[in-house]
């Protein structure tokens, strides 16, 4: 299995050595530059480039946007995460105008760089592994991720998608922290009339508040310094389909009234702009927080909020759809063999029914990164209970209350795949279990494992010999 190789280059060497160590420590190769002009002599030299590159925008010599064109115009399919100040709102609007994949704000969190990083290199290699028609191919329209449940709280979602699949109406999605918001809008936006047009996403949260206005609304070319050339925002961009705000509750006030405003007559300016742009686009809107006391604190304007909930979609937990966990775990094991070349894991019955039985505060995207940590660090193909990280295994669980959503999964299942004669077969399952649990805990003893069934020891006896269990 290959490791990502990631460029580091940024002039500060407390800054370089941070990285170096945080990214090989998450199994990178790392190669660090003080100077951009050191990196740019590796290119010049046809040497072997990187899956990502993190940059800083201001060094000495070449700065980080020269690097950035020189090194697009060679590699142009070559993530560059750039990392510079809050405060300099010209550098980083420009660095997005370059095609820069990702912007840092410094001072960073380690731990986002290296996700940023990870999910940079994962759609390098994706872009590697497929021909350039192919390429071309899905730039033009976003792939259709699957939403995967069987749970009622899930059936409860794809209901509401099949009833808005006609639909052009404003929807909000409300769920926690990775819930699966995102392809819930996806899944909106592939289900609708515009489902040949663009599907646009952008996270409130992500975005510092000084370059919200011009994500959205674009600006012209001089509009203030460092803006070249005119930008096209989000709304243009989406005209026609649909726009995914994410983590609503995040925009900032000042925002919150343009927005009001495009959603009321379908027109805004870019800034520096003085001709107003006429767009039709589906707003999709979602949040982890509670609107209804924003709105109450003065945090949200109500009007907006009244815009925006038209319709109201809750994405579950994984507590509320429990019976959905293992599936999905398995898919995740699945994927994440063909990314990283090994071996499918499969799931021992323990296995299954104990990590149904966790809380899982993360939700889906927490079980998806454990089924990345087990496909690569459990040394076993069949998954036991011993083999969770750590801090999994400590998960608040619900096993006394769980039992009947695993039955009630296999019994799902069964039908499913067309089974017949359920009956006896679970009947045959249950006492099985039952008997080997009294035996286990009066250590094989019939006459104190007969009592604590409620039966008898002959029947006892003979239901072993039924069941084979000697």
């Amino acid at each position: 299995m290959n490791n990502d190789y990631v460029w580091v280059i940024d002039d500060d060497k407390s800054i370089r050595w941070v990285l170096e160590k945080a990214l090989k420590q998450a199994n990178m190769e790392v190669t660090t530059f003080e100077s951009a002009d050191e990196a740019l002599q590796l290119v010049r030299e046809n040497a072997i480039p990187p899956n990502a590159v993190i940059s800083d925008i201001r060094m000495p010599g070449s700065d980080g946007l020269s690097l950035l064109k020189q090194l697009k115009a060679v590699h142009p399919n070559l993530p560059i995460l750039i990392m510079t100040a809050f405060s300099d709102l010209d550098s980083t609007v420009s660095a997005f105008e370059e095609g820069a994949f990702e912007y840092i704000a410094k001072p960073f969190d380690v731990d986002t760089v290296i996700e940023r990083t990870q999910h940079a290199c994962a759609l390098q290699r994706e872009q590697q592994s497929r021909p350039s028609k192919e390429i071309k191919k899905a730039s033009e329209k976003e792939p259709i991720v699957e939403l995967i449940g069987d749970a009622p709280a899930m059936q409860e979602v794809f209901k509401a998608i099949g009833r808005l699949s006609k639909s052009k109406v404003t929807v909000m999605i409300n769920g926690e922290s990775g819930t699966g918001k995102e392809l819930i809008a996806q899944a909106l936006h592939h289900h609708s009339p515009r489902s040949d047009k663009p599907f646009v996403a952008l996270n409130m949260a992500a975005i510092p508040h000084d370059l919200m206005e011009s994500e959205l609304f674009g600006h012209e070319k001089g509009a203030f310094t460092g803006a070249q050339s005119t930008r096209i925002g989000r709304f243009e961009q989406s005209d026609s389909g649909t726009l995914f705000l994410d983590e609503i509750g995040d925009m900032p006030a000042s925002l919150q009234t343009r927005l009001l405003r495009v959603l009321s007559d379908g027109q805004f300016y870019r800034v520096g702009g003085h001709t107003p742009i006429k767009v039709d686009v589906r707003i999709v809107a979602a949040t982890h927080q509670n609107l209804e006391r924003l709105v109450e604190q003065k945090l949200f304007r109500e009007d907006l909020f009244h815009r925006l909930n038209v319709i109201r979609i809750e994405a579950p937990p994984l507590r509320e759809r429990r019976e959905d966990i293992p599936t999905l775990l398995n898919h995740f094991l699945e994927k994440a063999a063909v990314e990283l070349d090994e071996t499918a894991k499969t799931m021992s019955p323990e296995f299954r029914a104990y990590i149904s039985a966790l809380a899982w505060p993360g939700n889906v995207r927490q079980l998806q990164n454990t089924a990345h940590w087990l496909t690569v660090m459990a040394t076993n193909k069949e998954l036991e209970v011993a083999d969770l990280p750590k801090h999994d295994q400590e998960l608040p669980t619900d096993i006394d209350t769980n039992w009947e959503a695993g039955f009630r999964q296999w019994a799902n299942k069964a039908l499913h795949d067309g089974e017949v004669n359920l009956l006896p077969t679970a009947t045959s399952m249950f006492e099985k279990i039952l008997i080997q649990v009294a035996l286990n805990k009066t250590q094989d003893k019939r006459q104190e494992a007969a009592r604590l069934l409620g039966w008898g020891r002959n029947t006892l006896t003979r239901k072993i010999k039924e069941l084979e269990l000697d």
